[in-house]
């Protein structure tokens, strides 16, 4: 269900850029001979000609359409090329438009904050990028301004005779508003980014550029192809007085249709008619309130700076009398599916430094006789191991599990007409400088040394499918569980995989506590800071760690003094390299922000303990708190 997010305080600038039918692109820069000339992508299933998956503008121009087979088009339009995408293990290879997509990324990613929505499309949030250009160079001060920039569409400016006149008069206003002015920035800023993406990669893009994701969405696709459209706040009302309800992203479905067939919507701007008392009434809360929002063009999603994918999926469908009706033709497209998957999780932590924690099984299936034909097959999940045969022998079972529930108790012959396999919770493998700038007007040493995968535990939900052997200490969800071993001495390194199994073994004998992995961040840490030498905090301290030597043995070799908070409100810690401490009122909560989610959860949870410390009992330190098993 959607859910309501006010605007954040300021103004700001957020480009939606939309690529212009990316596959043919790129299949044109790959085959340079097949530009301006009406081109379609087609899948490599040849039955009529093969599904198109992606159509040029010349070949729009005769009414191809992406529903179309292959031959169709070739009856609508007789000299379309129709170009086959790639093709491994019996099935569509999409890699190339993947890896031309992250080329696009690349650029568009210098000006601000990124997020990769798609193969083809990105958010970008230029605000920052806008605010200084505004500040230093505004609109108009500049002599000369991209001819792109000139080229945009801005929603409410009257068209003439002279559109590039009027952009250029509505871009370089003295007397605009501040969020115009904004908005004007951002437009050149977004100009300059297509104009680079078209130098470096060959490829055209369409951009939106508004104060929000939803209505820059919805301008990135009102003039196509290249070209970009500006959405000022004083335009958004007439625009959704005419968007047709189902336009709207998420109202496309069912939520569209309950609101034209039950409240006679059939614009955007209809919603106005209704109290967002009555909305809630009708559709929850959240919903309620989210429609009365996107009514008035209200959307607080902010750009998440993400620009590697989430997860990684592979599937194929069987339709009609390809669906797969045995154990072993199921197994021998698992295998296929997941040896794709292995290998790109493989490259992406290779490349990106990046783990998968969970594989994900999802299939499509029925029964024979059974008269609900769309009775649907139970996703399975488990914690991914790396390697091809596991990750193969774990689906595997998942498929098992969810076919034995799917069957129930009845023995029924049935078909598979759809398998997928995904790999998601992906994290990055932990860093150790990023923390060290939560501490203001401090000075580290720091000695650091990259922490291997070998060293990183997948930390997936539980199951009892297919992972029997490898059921691993339970975390949460932005926790990471770290080895504490040296490093093995024997001349001969044992394979990857033996070092993963030994590690996961290790961590089902023991649960491992008191090495958080904040802790871990200092491990190497020696401080110049000048601690107060109060006799009485030293003899506290010195008991404490008597203390905590006799609780805690399970690493000898990393003896920690527990971290407590005195009476003057400072936060203590001691270590085998060196001490330090702060006060925690000391702390730049803009700076807690900016740091990787884990570490943000961590340090906020130290934050909440310190103001509970002053009544706590003697001894309440951080090692007790991890221990305890309580969540920050």
């Amino acid at each position: 269900m959607p859910i309501p997010r006010p605007d954040p305080q300021g103004d700001r600038v957020i480009a939606h850029v939309d690529m212009d039918c990316f596959y043919v692109q790129v299949e044109q820069r790959r085959q340079p001979k097949l530009r301006g000339l009406p081109t379609a992508v087609v899948q490599y299933n040849d039955w009529k000609g093969g599904g198109l998956i992606a159509v040029s503008y010349e070949a729009r121009k005769f009414g191809v359409k992406r529903s179309m087979r292959g031959d169709e088009a070739e009856m609508v339009c007789p000299g379309i090329q129709l170009v086959q995408v790639p093709v491994a293990r019996d099935k569509a290879d999409l890699n190339v438009y993947r890896s031309a997509g992250s080329e696009v990324v690349s650029i568009l990613s210098t000006k601000g904050r990124c997020e990769r929505a798609s193969i083809d499309e990105v958010y970008l949030d230029l605000t920052d990028a806008a605010e200084s250009m505004l500040s230093e160079v505004p609109p108009e001060a500049l002599e000369d301004i991209d001819k792109a920039a000139l080229k945009s569409h801005v929603l409410g400016l009257s068209d003439d005779e002279d559109p590039e006149k009027n952009v250029r008069g509505w871009l370089c206003r003295s007397d605009a508003l501040r969020q115009d002015k904004l908005l004007a920035c951002g437009a050149i800023i977004v100009a300059q980014l297509r104009g680079d993406v078209l130098k470096e990669t060959e490829f055209t893009c369409s951009a939106g550029i508004a104060h929000n994701k939803m209505l820059a969405k919805l301008a990135s696709g009102m003039n196509k192809p290249a070209q970009q459209t500006i959405v000022p706040s004083s335009a958004v009302k007439e625009l959704l007085a005419s968007l047709p309800v189902k336009k709207m992203k998420q109202l496309g479905g069912k939520l569209g249709t309950s609101l034209q067939n039950d409240l006679e919507v059939n614009t955007v701007g209809d919603l106005l008619k209704f109290p967002e008392e009555k909305l809630q009434e009708l559709y929850g809360f959240n919903t309620g309130t989210w429609l009365r929002n996107v009514a008035r063009g209200i959307c607080g999603d902010e750009v998440k700076g993400r620009v590697l994918p989430k997860s990684h999926g592979c599937g194929k469908t069987f339709p009609g009398p390809k669906a797969l009706k045995t154990s072993a033709s199921v197994k021998h497209w698992l295998d296929q599916l997941c040896e794709e998957l292995s290998e790109r999780i493989q490259l992406d932590l290779d490349q990106n430094k990046r783990v998968a924690h969970t594989l994900t099984l999802h299939a499509r299936a029925f029964k024979a006789g059974d008269v609900e034909p769309h009775n649907k097959f139970p996703s399975k999940s488990c914690p991914l191991r790396y390697s091809a045969i596991k990750v193969q022998e774990d689906a595997k079972r998942l498929f098992d599990s969810g076919l034995r529930e799917f069957l129930g108790s009845h023995s029924k012959s049935w078909g598979v007409t759809s398998l997928a396999v995904s790999a998601s919770k992906i994290l990055d493998t932990p860093g150790t400088s990023s923390i060290l700038r939560f501490f203001q007007g401090k000075s580290f040493s720091l000695a650091t040394s990259d922490v291997s995968y070998d060293e990183f535990c997948n930390d997936g939900p539980s199951s009892s499918i297919g992972c029997q052997s490898y059921a691993l200490p339970e975390c949460e969800e932005n926790q990471e569980v770290f080895a504490h071993e040296e490093s093995s001495k024997e001349p001969d390194k044992p394979s990857q995989d033996r070092i993963n199994d030994d590690f996961c073994r290790q961590n089902r004998k023991q649960k491992v506590t008191g090495s958080g992995s904040i802790l871990r961040f200092f491990s190497g840490i020696n401080t110049s800071i000048n601690q107060a030498s109060n006799e009485t905090e030293i003899q506290a301290q010195s008991s404490e760690n008597e203390i905590h030597e006799g609780q805690d043995m399970r690493n000898p070799r990393q003896k920690h003094a527990i971290d407590e908070r005195g009476m003057d409100g400072r936060i203590s810690h001691q270590h085998t390299n060196g001490s330090w401490n702060f006060n925690a009122d000391e702390i730049d909560h803009s700076v807690v922000d900016e740091l990787p989610p884990e570490i943000q959860q961590e340090v906020q949870g130290w934050l909440r303990s310190s103001k509970r410390a002053k009544t706590a009992r003697k001894g309440s330190n951080i090692f007790h708190y991890f221990s305890s098993g309580e969540n920050p």
